[in-house]
């Protein structure tokens, strides 16, 4: 499906037609250029890749550098492919955020926010003593007893146990577009998405 790259700017809100207040996160949705078209004739599918962010040229391989430079464009730090667009692009075409102004729902995928090492109480949502965890009567926070004895004698895969939480890809769906500010290149959308502030998003339509 058709969509941009983008960068989360944070949160805020805004009031609707009928007075409520609204909280909506603002997102800088491009603009972004083509740096390649796949066919089926070339490449056995159709797509778009966009590039978003200039990127000094020390900073480019001399790969990538040919790649930007047969598309004609300046190098770009973030390159994402879109299949489903309709029309014609070719090589340099710039897409911006108009892409979006006859669109009421958006797909938005980031990545959240990394926690760390974190415990089952925050990870999983266990309630200590007295509550969803095992009955340990002086560790309040502990996931308590993890398995059975002589069989299997093991921990089964998928137990519910403390460890890393956060930094994964997360897509939040139908998100109402709630205005598009075209001059500054800025989509406002309802509610909260994945990731902290100034982090890279896709939008898809």
């Amino acid at each position: 499906m058709p969509g941009l790259i983008g960068k989360k700017i944070g949160m805020t809100s805004v009031f609707s037609a009928d007075g409520k207040n609204v909280p909506c996160t603002v997102i800088e949705a491009g603009p972004c250029v083509v740096t390649q078209v796949k066919t089926v004739e070339l490449d056995g599918y159709d797509a778009l890749q966009i590039g978003f962010e200039d990127k000094k040229e020390k900073h480019t391989t001399k790969p990538e550098a040919g790649h930007f430079k047969k598309a004609g464009v300046t190098p770009k730090r973030h390159l994402v492919e879109f299949k489903g667009f309709e029309g014609d692009y070719k090589l340099g075409d710039a897409l911006t955020v108009e892409l979006f102004t006859k669109t009421q729902w958006v797909d938005v995928i980031g990545t959240s926010k990394g926690k760390g090492f974190q415990g089952v109480v925050k990870r999983h949502g266990f309630g200590g003593v007295g509550q969803s965890t095992h009955g340990q009567h002086n560790r309040l926070r502990h996931p308590g007893s993890m398995g059975a004895s002589s069989f299997p004698s093991k921990v089964v895969k998928g137990m519910r146990m403390a460890g890393r939480m956060g930094g994964d890809t997360k897509t939040v769906q139908n998100l109402e577009v709630l205005k598009v500010i075209p001059e500054h290149n800025l989509l406002l959308v309802k509610g909260s998405v994945p990731g902290a502030k100034g982090s890279i998003v896709i939008i898809n339509k």
